[in-house]
């Protein structure tokens, strides 16, 4: 610690620590303009000067760093006129447009003037600042406002990672420019702007903030579930923000965040219930639509059986939601036909995590990610999927100078940063998972302590491990030997490790076999040893935990209680009887087709474009005697539902969500439900009256209660209250002695010939966004990517039309030429009914081989 003065007041901080950080700690202001905690200092804008005795020169408080025995001085005349002589030259050529400047009442520049009586201008020069720049999607640059405190260019750098911005020329007429491909439109630089420079399009001119009433909740885009806070006028977002202090997320958002909301404010908001009446969906009141649903779906299951009633629901609901999903079709209906999206994914992952990791999810908080020593990330482009996941990876590997590895089939943004590129063949994730725990135990840099301290067979795995074929794993990979032992090496000499893995690995076939692979890397390269690093496996939608936590699939009852084995106890909490068995996704869709099942509700969830087999779906669903869905927006499948419920989007109902690391927080209503809308649980709950009226009518209260008594779980956490927004944490499970097991796989040959993979892309999450003007400006619509050299071959340009063909169907697209692809692999994303790509995939596959051909 280092002890100094401060206005007559001794403080001690830390070395290293700057006076402006000891001056914070005495809860001394020293006005800033270009400082901003989450990044390095810049000193550029200088109104920081402080005097420090004996020293000839004013010094700038925000980057000078403290020193044993210095005595500084924050506030006299002198300093003062100082002060006030910078915000002048600031000032020489900055336009007098407050009135219509975006940021006039929350300007930093304005607010420092003032608090500086800074009320004339002493000097004058000639102005050569370039003019507005509007060419950039969703963000406009007014170079004139500007007074270059690099706040934007550091956190585009060192927080986001992208490095999209910088100082364009040099003296008077430097401003900030932008390479607009690196640009991941995060608005971050709008965030920490002190003045009207970066202009949120969206935004500009359409409302001042005194005017706008804001409410702190949650972003749903994924499952990172960042704390915003919602600005709304007139029933409608005008802007979502986030405070850097106070918040899970720093303050930091992504595209989804900060300017996804528009489909919230869509004027094609569902707005009441409609039922379908001679093949027209006509509008109906709400008990009118409650009860034909009630009605209908007792007669299906008195002519044949409850097993003919069937349920998806969705990671956007809400834990008391899917709480109360589940208990509505176990408890209301008598049927155990329950899913979701989760089938094809992330269920995939828990089944072996579960058996030989104990594990119901990732194994620590994601903050432990940031200060790992090492960072592998496994299938996943986690920017796209989790981007608080990438700001914890920039901030352990770019500020904290770990080591990252990149294990992916394509080059993804994080490949820029990586120490080590693991480019492998699709499907040959086992031998690269078992090639790297081979060389890590090879090299004597296994955590051969916790494997004999946890393990109940640590000496299988040296027996496994010698049968693992390097020079296989090289051929059947494509990735050579030299890059396998760099990469080892890295993981291995590592104190602590985290292993990120997500779709491409968790929606593949033999999705099971390559999640038990990384697992079995993780226990040696000590992923799972002490506070730091762990195993995170990443499913993009926002409450994916919290769905799964609820018991929303045959298999489990809330708190991943098995079904066969806890029936009597829910039996007795819900005092009814409830059935056996029970069907998954795929069992519902073949339920569907051999016509034993003939009633599906599904709840906020679309499997026409977001499940695999899409135009099975399709098929199967016409052939129903029911279709209810419960959505905000039309879809394909409103088209042909029975019965269309009118629910709420996220900024519209109160309710917890568990994110991706067990954390527990709160959705708050910040605008009411459109026209005759409901929240999904009022809709669920007024659904489950009707079906068993003697019971009370459930709320938000009473369910988060019987969570708590019916999930072990969540019996000791804080659920938040309703009235506010403070996040708790579930607590992780510490794994007893001898408890878990390395569980060998084998590899096997990975497939042949052209592959299309599809998954998530950074602009888009699921396919709300896709009614969103702002993640439209940026990708208006689907595309096939291709490397030059297949594209070459095949004879097609940028923006042609190409076909692809699987197995199970073909789908057409514009192509978009790309090196990030290799040769022999194309990628499309999932977002979009105007290709819909997901009708190529066979069931549970999220890359299929395919033909291709110009058109």
């Amino acid at each position: 610690m280092v002890s100094l003065t401060i206005d007559g007041r001794a403080v001690s901080v830390p070395a290293g620590a700057t006076i402006l950080e000891a001056a914070r700690q005495l809860g001394i202001a020293i006005p800033t303009l270009c400082w901003l905690q989450k990044v390095s200092p810049t000193g550029a804008c200088r109104v920081c000067v402080v005097r420090i005795e004996g020293v000839d020169r004013l010094m700038t408080a925000c980057n000078t760093p403290v020193k044993e025995g210095i005595v500084v001085t924050t506030d006299n005349e002198e300093i003062a006129a100082t002060r006030r002589q910078i915000m002048e030259l600031m000032l020489v050529n900055h336009p007098l447009d407050c009135p219509v400047c975006d940021a006039g009442g929350e300007c930093d520049l304005q607010d420092a003037c003032y608090n500086l009586d800074v009320v004339r201008q002493n000097f004058s020069a000639e102005d050569v600042q370039p003019g507005p720049i509007d060419k950039w999607p969703l963000i406009q640059q007014v170079p004139s406002r500007c007074i270059l405190c690099e706040k934007c260019v550091k956190v585009c750098h060192e927080v986001v990672g992208s490095s999209s911005l910088f100082i364009n020329d040099k003296g008077e007429r430097a401003y900030i420019d932008k390479h607009l491909d690196l640009c991941e439109f995060c608005g971050n630089c709008v965030s920490v702007c002190p003045t009207g420079t970066m202009i949120s399009k969206p935004f500009k001119y359409r409302a001042r903030p005194w005017e706008l009433r804001k409410t702190r909740s949650l972003c749903n885009g994924c499952a990172s579930q960042c704390e915003i806070d919602i600005h709304v006028k007139n029933n409608q977002i005008y802007r979502v923000t986030s405070e850097d202090e106070g918040t899970v997320n720093n303050g930091n958002l992504c595209i989804g965040g900060f300017f996804s909301y528009g489909y919230v404010n869509s004027n094609q908001r569902l707005k009441a219930p409609l039922i379908n009446q001679g093949g027209q969906l006509m509008p109906a009141e709400w008990d009118e639509a409650l009860e034909l649903v009630a009605d209908r779906a007792r007669e299906i299951a008195a002519t044949h059986g409850s097993d003919a009633l069937a349920g998806l629901s969705s990671p956007r609901l809400t834990n008391e939601e899917n709480y109360l999903f589940q208990k509505l079709f176990r408890a209301g209906l008598g049927s155990n036909n329950i899913d979701s999206e989760a089938r094809f994914g992330a269920l995939r992952a828990l089944a072996p995590l579960s058996a030989s990791l104990g594990l119901k999810g990732a194994s620590n908080r994601m903050d432990r990610i940031g200060r790992s020593d090492a960072v592998l990330v496994f299938g996943s482009d986690a920017t796209a999927e989790a981007p608080a996941i990438d700001w914890q990876i920039e901030q352990a590997c770019r500020k904290r100078d770990g080591k990252l590895v990149v294990a992916n089939m394509r080059r993804v943004k994080l490949t820029r940063w990586a120490n080590t590129h693991l480019a492998y063949r699709p499907g040959s994730e086992v031998f690269l998972a078992n090639a790297l725990a081979k060389l890590i135990f090879d090299k004597e840099l296994a955590d051969t302590s916790y494997l004999n301290q946890y393990l109940a067979n640590p000496e299988e795995v040296a027996q496994d491990l010698a049968q693992v074929d390097l020079d296989q794993a090289v051929k059947e990979t494509g990735v050579s030997l030299a890059l396998l032992e760099e990469a080892a090496e890295y993981l291995g000499q590592a104190e602590s490790v985290a292993i990120i893995f997500g779709s491409d690995v968790t929606r593949s076939a033999a999705a099971q076999d390559k999640v038990q692979a990384i697992a079995n890397l993780a226990l040696i390269c000590g992923a799972l040893h002490g506070d730091l690093g762990g195993l995170f496996p990443v499913d993009e939608k926002a409450n994916t935990q919290g769905l799964l936590d609820m018991g929303v699939c045959p298999e489990f009852l809330p708190g991943f209680a098995d079904y066969a084995n806890n029936k009597a106890r829910f039996e007795k909490l819900w005092a009814c009887a409830l059935p056996d068995g029970g069907r998954d996704a795929e069992q519902i869709l073949t339920g569907i087709e051999g016509g034993q099942v003939r009633f599906l509700y599904l709840a906020a969830t679309n499997p026409l474009i977001s499940y695999p087999d899409s135009r099975r779906w399709r098929r199967a669903l016409e052939k129903l005697d029911l279709l209810v869905v419960q959505d905000i927006l039309p879809s394909e499948v409103t088209r042909l539902a029975h019965v269309v419920l009118p629910a709420s989007s996220f900024a519209e109902k109160s309710g917890s969500l568990t994110s991706l690391d067990h954390r527990i927080n709160c959705l708050r209503p910040a605008l009411a439900t459109p026209g005759k809308a409901r929240q999904d649980w009022d809709i669920l709950a007024g659904l489950y009256h009707k079906l068993r009226p003697t019971s009370a009518r459930p709320d938000n209260e009473a369910l988060l209660d019987e969570i708590k008594s019916a999930a072990p779980l969540y019996s000791d956490v804080c659920l938040p209250a309703q009235d506010r927004c403070r996040p708790c944490v579930k607590p992780l499970v510490t794994p007893a002695l001898k408890s878990q097991r390395y569980v060998p796989v084998s590899a096997k040959a990975a497939p042949s010939g052209l592959q299309l993979l599809a998954g998530k892309i950074l602009f888009h999450f699921g396919t709300t966004t896709t009614f969103a003007e702002g993640p439209l400006e940026v990708a208006s619509e689907g595309y096939i990517e291709i490397n030059p050299q297949d594209a070459q071959t095949l004879g097609v340009a940028e923006g042609g039309a190409l076909r692809v063909t699987s197995q199970t169907g073909s789908a057409q697209a514009k192509v978009k030429i790309s090196e990030a692809v290799p040769p022999g692999l194309l990628f499309a994303p999932y977002h979009f009914s105007d290709v819909d790509i997901n009708q190529i995939m066979p069931m549970a596959v999220n890359c299929v081989s395919v033909n291709i051909a110009k058109t």
